[in-house]
């Protein structure tokens, strides 16, 4: 079981970009949540199976979702315990 953060940076708030994201999700056994920065940049946290979490994280690079990326960071987090399913935060 692993953990990461990845920040998205480019034109990712004001898209669809977090639905797109969680709908994504629904297709991985991942859990976590996305939300926005107020410096415009999206974050997501997602807990899961190693090769879960890498195809979770390549599916968004492969969706449309793409061509809002400017800049991808990602690193590893620390698990929040009691987390359940994928979600949106504020």
């Amino acid at each position: 079981m692993i953990t990461i953060s990845a920040l998205y940076e480019g034109k990712v708030q004001g898209v669809g970009f977090r639905a797109a994201v969680l709908s994504l999700a629904k297709g991985y056994e991942v859990t976590g949540w996305v939300k926005n920065h107020p410096d415009g940049r999206v974050e997501l946290l997602a807990s899961g199976d190693s090769a879960e979490v890498e195809d979770f994280l390549q599916g968004i690079r492969e969706s449309h979702l793409a061509g809002h990326i400017e800049h991808e960071n990602v690193t590893p987090a620390a698990a929040e315990p009691g987390l359940k399913g994928f979600r949106i935060i504020s």
